[in-house]
């Protein structure tokens, strides 16, 4: 009879210590996505150009000063990185292991950073924005940049989050003037790559003619099971349709990262945090 006992609470002990392996793992050890964009509309000066997406960090650190995360991001060697929101939490704000992931980008290649719900629900934003701007971090408030690789460009624009535009309309009539008022200087013909927090937004994008797309927010659905995908996200709810990698709308490929943080449920399983690293290749 004891050496009943003493066998089950063995077996108990390995089951806890997986779990809790497991779970460490599946939210701290960052997974790496390649992702390949070909089209007759990239410049042969942007052939072979590496962007690096990173969304969602929530406040979370990897590492002293977040070394484990950068030491990944400098591995890509990108020519660009671009960061789609919610790089704090309004939940529980604190903003040092966000600046310090932001300053080491920085360092690393030009960055780009576009809001996200939490940093519209914060009533920090003001100050975090200052201080993105003081460490050379180009954030993107309904606005669009020239970028240059030898002597051809693209376009990237960069829109607010809906819940950072204080009206009565609906987010997508948000989104919408976002869009509206951040293409007025964008000429045509040229590719463009929009930056922006929201995927379930994906059929407004593909209506602009955006040729790129990169977005977070869906957290990867949060749990993800074979076949089935995310279980739930924010603003698709049960069973969302956008939540991890690639997908297709008429002339529009939207990227979506599956984030490095959690926000209101603090546990992912099988949906690592996630760089992903898209190469652009002129045809």
């Amino acid at each position: 009879m004891r050496m009943l006992r003493k066998k089950k609470y063995i077996i108990i002990l390995i089951v806890l210590i997986a779990s809790i392996l497991f779970f460490y793992i599946q939210n701290n050890s960052i997974e790496t996505t390649e992702i390949t964009i070909r089209s007759e509309k990239i410049p042969v000066g942007f052939d072979n150009y590496r962007i690096v997406h990173l969304t969602d960090l929530h406040g979370k650190n990897f590492g002293n000063n977040q070394q484990t995360l950068v030491k990944k991001i400098n591995n890509a060697k990108p020519d660009l990185i671009v960061f789609t929101g919610d790089l704090i939490d309004s939940r529980r704000y604190n903003e040092k292991h966000s600046l310090t992931l932001m300053e080491e980008l920085v360092q690393i290649a030009p960055t780009f950073f576009v809001t996200g719900n939490h940093e519209g629900r914060s009533r920090k934003f003001q100050s975090l924005e200052s201080e993105l701007n003081l460490l050379g971090v180009e954030v993107m408030r309904n606005s669009t940049e020239i970028v240059e690789s030898g002597n051809d460009i693209i376009y990237l624009i960069g829109i607010d989050d809906p819940t950072l535009i204080r009206s009565s309309s609906s987010e997508q009539d948000k989104t919408i003037e976002a869009i509206e008022r951040s293409i007025v200087e964008m000429e045509d013909g040229y590719f463009n790559i929009l930056l922006s927090h929201r995927p379930e937004m994906l059929p407004l994008y593909s209506e602009y003619g955006f040729d790129v797309v990169f977005s977070g927010h869906a957290h990867g659905g949060q749990i993800r099971l074979p076949v089935v995908g995310g279980l739930i996200a924010p603003n698709q709810g049960l069973f969302p349709k956008y939540t991890s990698g690639k997908y297709k709308n008429k002339k529009t490929t939207m990227i979506v990262n599956r984030g490095l943080g959690n926000s209101l449920f603090p546990l992912r399983v099988f949906n690592r945090p996630e760089i992903i690293v898209v190469t652009l290749y002129s045809e």
